[in-house]
């Protein structure tokens, strides 16, 4: 985990997530917390990282996502190099 992201203020945040309870609830939070645009960046990035998961090429990607090649460039370096918050999320969906 990246000790910079760690203070009382990104507790907070993944506090009031991790309270969330059904769909419509995180529906609700994030509307209130993001904006549009942050909100489809984010739905796009978790989309991405699917994709690469399931070894999915580049252009392909950017068809089916708009993506830019510079944002999937950057979560594949996550997939590959960060924290496997992307594996445990994924590994939980395909359970459910």
């Amino acid at each position: 985990m990246n000790d910079k992201l760690k203070d009382y203020k990104v507790e907070d945040l993944f506090k009031a997530i991790l309270s969330l309870e059904t769909m419509d609830e995180c529906y609700r939070f994030f509307e209130d917390l993001c904006t549009v645009p942050e909100l489809k960046a984010l739905s796009q990035r978790l989309q991405v990282a699917k994709m690469l998961a399931e070894h999915q090429v580049y252009s392909d990607i950017v068809e089916k996502t708009g993506a830019s090649t510079a944002t999937i460039s950057r979560v594949n370096r996550s997939l590959n190099y960060g924290s496997d918050g992307y594996a445990v999320v994924f590994e939980r969906m395909k359970d459910k």
